[in-house]
């Protein structure tokens, strides 16, 4: 059967303002932070389980990037995506201090992350979404073509939860559960 080619708009997007990027590390560095949100309890509910591949979209300074590197474990792999360089700067300068080795960084737009076929397990995005049909559509697309059939994708956003379903549902995934304020679904087999 031949495939149809994907009629999706790769974004082309361009980072935020540096300064910007640097605020939000403010926030996301403050050792207070974690006082609120515990990136392993969100990691888990997530579906993070040791040895997956995982895909981390938007991974900012790396929040959750180590907590996650530590679920998956050294025969787990984390590809940490983000559009920003200081993202990617700020991960692999995190990585390195931690000795952690089974992080891999991209310096991408999450429409395009350039990972082969059906060769994730689970892929999340967290604290996403500003335009939700524009960016998502994209994305939705991209996120599809690498997880594998029955892979996980897990969201935490403010958006509405019937709204985000709906949108998801379209390209391709099943609406699992909303466990601790993260949306699962599962890509269709």
């Amino acid at each position: 059967m031949l495939k149809k080619k994907s009629k999706v708009k790769r974004m082309n997007r361009k980072p935020e303002p540096k300064w910007a990027f640097k605020m939000m590390s403010l926030i996301h560095d403050n050792p207070l932070r974690r006082n609120f949100t515990d990136p392993y309890k969100t990691l888990k509910a997530a579906g993070l389980k040791p040895g997956q591949k995982v895909l981390e979209i938007g991974c900012g300074p790396g929040f959750f990037t180590i907590p996650a590197a530590k679920i998956v474990g050294e025969k787990g792999t984390v590809y940490a995506l983000d559009i920003h360089p200081l993202a990617m700067e700020s991960v692999q300068e995190k990585i390195r201090k931690e000795g952690i080795k089974n992080v891999k960084t991209i310096l991408a737009d999450a429409s395009q992350t350039h990972l082969p076929d059906q060769s994730m397990d689970l892929a999340f995005l967290f604290g996403i979404v500003h335009s939700i049909n524009e960016i998502l559509e994209a994305v939705m697309a991209e996120l599809y073509r690498v997880l594998k059939p029955g892979g996980i994708l897990s969201i935490k956003t403010h958006a509405s939860e019937k709204k985000l379903a709906e949108l998801i549902e379209r390209k391709g995934f099943i609406y699992s559960e909303n466990r601790e304020g993260i949306f699962l679904f599962k890509k269709r087999v």
